[in-house]
């Protein structure tokens, strides 16, 4: 029987946070992700645990995962694939590449060269790949957590907007407190880490369940709190480009994943609110005044939050 969304949220938190310690909300935002089906980001200095957070969510669940490496010498075939000549036959066969996977790891994104991460711009947003004019469509559900480093540039290539506007979420993992490095380190010396953990939600429920937070209520109010946040994105006078309509549908899909982690079946506009700063933080780009102010993008994200009014009474509950 296909747990409810909620269930289905406690089966994968739980397994993910006996690994990944001390970060609940992390995972929960992690998993509404996964819950919308859409990309993940995450975003943070070596060590803190990037790749364990992907490898356990991957873990988790049932199907297909793989593990891209991105280095400047990784090319686009290696991604999507390439017709290869079969001189038995005497035909070119499709040989799929490391993006045919329900959920695909990929490492240090921005150490791949822009034609490599160009290769990822189809496959993200429409679920398949098109090689000698033939689309490819990839395994469904479909899940491409990329992790890197924002403080290194040797050797790395900065991901453009519009490949970051392929992302549901940025996340940042950050720096564990005292106790939560405790178990880390216990843990480590038990020697638990990610390929241990069983898988708790299979591919066919994760559909099912997919299906069924994108079809949870979302007020018109709701909607419309979420266009004008967006929309005030690309009036502020410290914001060059501002959000586009993808970033409101991210904003309503990613507040639907969250509703799901707390067991409703309908967004609130907490949901939105909460959603806010991993959806629309990498989809703006700042002034260049703004940039020498030393202004962040979360700083006018919280601006926004609390100038934009969100609507006090709902119905849909």
């Amino acid at each position: 029987m296909t747990p409810t969304p909620g269930a289905a949220y406690k089966r994968i938190s739980d397994n993910v946070q006996s690994v990944v310690r001390g970060k609940p909300e992390l995972v929960r935002l992690a998993v509404a992700a996964l819950f919308a089906e859409g990309h993940l980001l995450i975003e943070d200095v070596p060590g803190v645990g990037k790749t364990t957070l992907a490898r356990c969510v991957a873990a988790s669940i049932g199907g297909r995962w793989s593990r891209i490496q991105f280095t400047p010498d990784l090319l686009p075939g290696d991604i999507t694939g390439v017709m290869v000549y079969h001189q038995n036959t005497g035909e070119f066969r499709f040989h799929p590449g490391g993006i045919f996977a329900n959920v695909v790891l990929a490492d240090e994104i921005n150490r791949g060269t822009p034609k490599t991460q160009a290769a990822l711009l189809e496959v993200m947003a429409e679920r398949r790949v098109t090689v000698d004019s033939t689309p490819h469509p990839v395994p469904r559900p479909f899940l491409v957590v990329a992790t890197q480093n924002p403080i290194e540039l040797e050797g790395t290539y900065r991901l453009p907007e519009a490949q970051l506007d392929r992302f549901l979420m940025r996340l940042r993992v950050g720096y564990p407190d005292h106790d939560a490095e405790l178990m880390v380190v216990m843990s480590d010396c038990a020697d638990v880490n990610p390929d241990d953990l069983p898988t708790v939600l299979s591919i066919e429920d994760l559909q099912q369940v997919i299906r069924e937070v994108r079809a949870f209520r979302v007020a018109t109010e709701i909607a419309s709190y979420a266009v004008r946040l967006t929309a005030a994105t690309r009036a502020h006078q410290a914001v060059r480009y501002g959000a586009s309509p993808r970033g409101t549908i991210a904003l309503i899909r990613a507040a639907q994943g969250l509703a799901a982690t707390h067991g409703r079946d309908y967004v609130i506009p907490d949901d939105v609110k909460d959603v806010a700063q991993p959806v629309l933080g990498h989809r703006l780009v700042l002034t260049p005044e703004a940039e020498l102010n030393r202004r962040q993008v979360s700083q006018v994200v919280a601006e926004l939050l609390g100038e934009v009014p969100a609507p006090t009474a709902v119905a849909g509950g």
